[in-house]
């Protein structure tokens, strides 16, 4: 009887924000593996015009579509929000999001701070945002190095600007995570999850 219920229960949207390095796309995908949640939540698949690169396989974690196509969604107002990086666009398509919300399930994606505002605008009962908090911004300087030892201190240095900028706005969400240790902060982000999603 209690699974007939949930069923018909729409389901939430759990938008996780932070700086580049900041750990966020580590915490979400650790949280769907999670036995448990990861019956009840998926990860929201983007559309995007960058080329599919070879170990992409079909279904995965892209829609991979040309850029008139995506410009086409855009106007038709199948696109919930998008971002244009290194040239590509980057979007949230609403049919394939509305369906796993109308099925019951969980989804969770991360999302820059437009991103975030706008969903939390369109579905303001049915999303939680949370907002991943470096613990120092000498660490996330670390991290970024450590994790892109390619790109130059020019990038490295307009990284932790926009940082700065993203850390000003942490308030304005649900919730906020300091990520000084991955095991406390999953441990965190679970227990937020449990208490929005009431499973």
């Amino acid at each position: 009887m209690k699974a007939a219920i949930r069923q018909n229960k729409p389901g939430k949207i759990f938008v996780i924000s932070g700086p580049s390095g900041s750990g966020k796309t580590t915490l979400l995908t650790s949280l769907i593996q999670d036995k448990k949640i990861g019956r009840l939540l998926v990860k929201s698949r983007s559309i995007t015009t960058r080329p599919k690169r070879s170990k992409e396989r079909k279904g995965g974690e892209y829609f991979f579509v040309h850029p008139p196509e995506f410009k086409r969604l855009l106007k038709e107002k199948k696109i919930l929000e998008w971002t244009r990086y290194l040239g590509y666009y980057y979007g949230t398509p609403k049919e394939a999001l509305e369906k796993q919300l109308q099925g019951g399930k969980h989804v969770g994606l991360c999302l820059d701070l437009k991103g975030a505002r706008i969903l939390k605008k369109l579905y303001p009962n049915n999303t939680v945002t949370i907002f991943v908090l470096p613990p120092s911004l000498s660490v996330l300087k670390e991290r970024i190095q450590n994790r892109c030892r390619r790109i130059n201190q020019r990038e490295v240095a307009q990284r932790l600007l926009l940082a700065r900028r993203e850390l000003q706005a942490a308030g304005k969400f649900d919730y906020c995570i300091l990520n000084q240790s991955l095991p406390v902060a999953l441990r965190e982000l679970k227990g937020i999850f449990w208490r929005e999603s009431g499973a």
